[in-house]
């Protein structure tokens, strides 16, 4: 496996970009508002909770479930929690913000005639929600979601399944996010060109850099 850990992409070298949505570029600062936030919030409201004793409780259903399918359906968690988590996205949408240097990013992707694909672990229905908000899919000449696959992207069958709808060069291919088992997975599945995004949530700390992916602040250090 040829894998490239470099700060500048060789643009010559990429044909494909293949890129995250929540905390690459949108802010992640509203989804931790959401599930942080407004969730335990009401979770706790209808049991007569304070919000710290409820993010308590839900705290282990949601290390429980990570990685899988389930910790990214809203579907799910409406059922399990008894809250109407679509609504709430709604409800909340102009607290979604794109990531600084954003859309200047894809406008210079597109520029150089690449060929742009969300990849995204977000449901479907908030996508949407997102997409209400922003136009950020009109940006890409494809986008998907790991709902459509059955797996997340943490799981090697998405990669494949993915490339059967997308049939990019794993070794001519870029691939930004800020989850350090979703680039693991993409580094298992050949991508050669892979980058962290190191600050994915404006409302917290940036993360600490990766001792074998190259770390960004945000796409913006690619302009």
């Amino acid at each position: 496996m040829n894998l490239r850990a470099r700060a500048t992409p060789d643009w010559d070298a990429i044909d494909t970009v293949l890129l995250d949505l929540d905390g690459t570029l949108l802010d992640l600062a509203f989804d931790t508002h959401i599930w942080m936030g407004r969730v335990p919030q009401l979770y706790g409201a209808a049991r007569g909770w304070s919000q710290a004793a409820a993010l308590a409780a839900l705290a282990p259903k949601f290390h429980a479930l990570q990685g899988t399918l389930n910790w990214y359906c809203i579907q799910y968690w409406s059922r399990e929690l008894q809250i109407d988590i679509a609504e709430l996205h709604r409800t909340e949408s102009e607290r979604v913000a794109w990531l600084p240097g954003a859309r200047e990013f894809l406008d210079d992707i597109r520029s150089r005639g690449k060929r742009l694909v969300l990849l995204t672990n977000g449901h479907p229905l908030v996508v949407d929600v997102k997409q209400q908000r922003t136009g950020v899919l009109d940006w890409f000449h494809a986008a998907y979601t790991s709902h459509q696959f059955g797996h997340p992207k943490e799981h090697p069958e998405f990669w494949q399944r993915v490339r059967e709808v997308e049939p990019f060069d794993p070794q001519r291919s870029m691939f930004v996010d800020d989850s350090d088992s979703v680039l693991a997975a993409a580094q298992r599945a050949g991508i050669a060109w892979i980058y962290q995004v190191q600050q994915p949530d404006s409302s917290r700390a940036p993360r600490a850099a990766s001792s074998h992916i190259s770390g960004i602040a945000g796409v913006r250090d690619f302009l």
